[in-house]
């Protein structure tokens, strides 16, 4: 039986042709706003596995709901006039996203902040997947449907049609998740790769419309709307409000947006716009102010001061100050964003004897056999915590790489304590790596005042000390219970972390004045880290390769910190409403 719709009246539809190129790029712009709703979300929100799953569960919804939708409009009234002027609106909205979408994003958060007491990030973020995305991929949801109904001449071949169909609506997706990866978001970024894709989609209903003379208001202003967010769209970024005086350098790799500003007394590099600095480089050499002061404290607690790895090494700041101070160590660097490095070489004057892989640091551990003294451990980033670099077998490798009485030293990027934070799950973790059953005291934290970051310290035992107490640490392992030892431990780390002690051994290794004073401060700071299992029935969570739940340990020390900073705003809001908060930010 023939099936008769308006599209036998469209001269552009009778091949058929045309109804499988727009599946083409209507799938392709598809996983194209996918791709980038990741990258506009990230400066925001963070890129954590939480936010891709809301990412990937709002646009499922939008498609599943176009599909039905779409169906019983196909149904209703097939007229592809209908069907492609749905994809032109989409198409229209998409382009829009990189000249409105942060604006709507800035908004929602900030009504937000001030009103929601926990989940703020998935809220956030949901809402503004919600607002921004689900409108314009709800229209392209509907696309397959309504050209399954122009496609189909005979329902003996309906289900030929619907292959191909879904063969091209495949193919698409394929191009529009490798080309934003790979090619338009590191050669040219986020808000140049909606506009392509959108672009791309927009010329087919131009090319049908145009090809009829019809819907010509529709077709100019869609071109015109197009033009306006090409041209505005790039001349703004994802932190607008910055002072583009001091904003050196904006833009994208695979892995991060980056932005570089050149402030009086500093260079700094962000990879997130909204939660801090992740590099600097001070324009009169001395101490950063920033937590790598504090993280210089493991070359003194270490047995030895002659070499060095950082995993995470951003543009080398860490680098930086021990060659400034431990000029003698030798210092090797590995970090994943290649275009990081290459910022460094351009804006933050990196050592050039210090060589960098570019590597996941768990993989290039995996595959090298040197050990060092000092490993600093730099990968996370607020919520934003690699799991394969927070796991039992991860701090495990990290010990195997230190020299006997070496030093392993982890920025912790969030303040957070208490039972169920993440702070307690990493350095209960770490505590029963190199703790053991009778280590205790080799671990030790030290906040960094003036901001989140705390500094976990956690020394290798010497070989003297492996000799005598491995098989205690054997037996924790194999019965999970403390074994009696004859004579109590106390270990190099406790000794050394006193003020007196850290201040003395950074004189006599660094001869720096300065240095030692302030090493005699973070010995005050210094708390030991004791495993809250030994002596207790404390079950406290271990994080491994198979169970490392850290995106939603660290959504809520995120809500922690929200509370904290936002909590005088929303009594602001209670009492003298929304004139009163607005008078308050200004």
């Amino acid at each position: 039986m023939a099936v008769k719709t308006a599209a036998s009246d469209r001269p552009i539809l009778k091949s058929k042709t045309f109804l499988y190129v727009t599946e083409f790029f209507s799938g392709m712009a598809v996983m194209a706003a996918e791709l980038g709703a990741s990258r506009l979300l990230a400066p925001y929100f963070s890129s954590s596995q939480i936010v891709w799953t809301i990412i990937i569960g709002t646009i499922m919804i939008a498609l599943a709901l176009g599909a039905v939708f779409g169906g019983r409009w196909a149904d209703r009234d097939p007229d592809p006039d209908k069907l492609y002027l749905r994809i032109m609106a989409a198409a229209v909205w998409i382009s829009l996203i990189p000249l409105v979408g942060k604006f709507v994003i800035l908004l929602i958060s900030g009504l937000l902040i001030v009103t929601v007491s926990t989940n703020f990030l998935v809220i956030a973020a949901f809402v503004s997947c919600m607002i921004v995305f689900v409108p314009p991929l709800f229209l392209l949801g509907t696309v397959t449907a309504g050209l399954n109904k122009f496609a189909t001449d005979s329902l003996d071949d309906n289900a030929s049609v619907v292959g191909r169909l879904s063969a091209c609506n495949t193919i698409g997706s394929i191009l529009g998740t490798f080309l934003p990866t790979f090619v338009t978001i590191p050669a040219a970024g986020t808000f140049v790769t909606f506009l392509l894709f959108s672009g791309a989609l927009l010329a087919i209903p131009l090319i049908y419309f145009i090809s009829m003379k019809a819907k010509v208001v529709a077709c100019a202003v869609s071109a015109v709307v197009f033009a306006i967010s090409s041209v505005l769209s790039p001349m703004t970024g994802f932190a607008f409000w910055e002072n583009h005086a001091t904003l050196a350098y904006e833009g994208e790799s695979i892995y991060n947006y980056l932005q570089v500003k050149n402030l009086s007394d500093r260079t700094i590099l962000s990879t997130n716009v909204l939660f801090g600095v992740q590099s600097v480089t001070m324009k009169d050499q001395g101490l950063t102010g920033m937590y790598y002061d504090t993280a210089l404290a493991a070359p003194a607690l270490a047995d030895h001061a002659r070499s060095a790895l950082i995993l995470g090494m951003g543009t080398g700041t860490y680098a930086r100050q021990i060659k400034r101070y431990y000029p003698k160590m030798s210092v090797t660097g590995v970090e994943i964003d290649q275009k990081i490095t290459d910022l460094a070489v351009r804006y933050f004057d990196e050592p050039d004897d210090v060589p960098v892989s570019t590597y996941d640091g768990r993989a290039w551990l995996a595959a090298s056999h040197d050990t060092y003294d000092v490993i600093m451990v730099d990968a996370y980033q607020d919520i934003t915590i690699p799991f394969q670099m927070s796991s039992d077998e991860f701090f495990s490798m990290v010990r195997r790489h230190l020299n006997p009485g070496g030093v392993m030293v982890v920025n912790m990027n969030m303040i957070s304590d208490g039972e169920g934070s993440i702070n307690e799950a990493l350095q209960t973790t770490i505590a029963n790596v190199f703790n053991g059953a009778c280590r205790i005291g080799t671990t030790y934290t030290a906040d960094v005042p003036g901001t989140t970051n705390r500094e976990l310290f956690a020394k290798a035992p010497t070989a003297d000390e492996t000799a005598r107490y491995d098989g205690c640490d054997d037996a924790w392992r194999t019965t999970g219970r403390i074994a009696t030892v004859s004579e109590p431990f106390t270990s190099t780390m406790r000794r050394d972390t006193t003020a007196d002690s850290l201040r003395a051994v950074t004189r006599e290794r660094t001869g720096d004045g300065e240095l030692a004073a302030y090493m005699d401060e973070v010995g005050g700071r210094m708390t030991p880290v004791r495993d809250p299992r030994i002596g207790t029935d404390d079950e406290s969570l271990i994080l491994t390769d198979d169970h490392a739940p850290v995106e939603l340990l660290g959504m809520r020390a995120i809500d922690q910190l929200i509370a904290e900073q936002a909590g005088p705003y929303r009594e602001i809001l209670e009492k003298e409403g929304i004139g009163g908060l607005l008078r308050a930010v200004q």
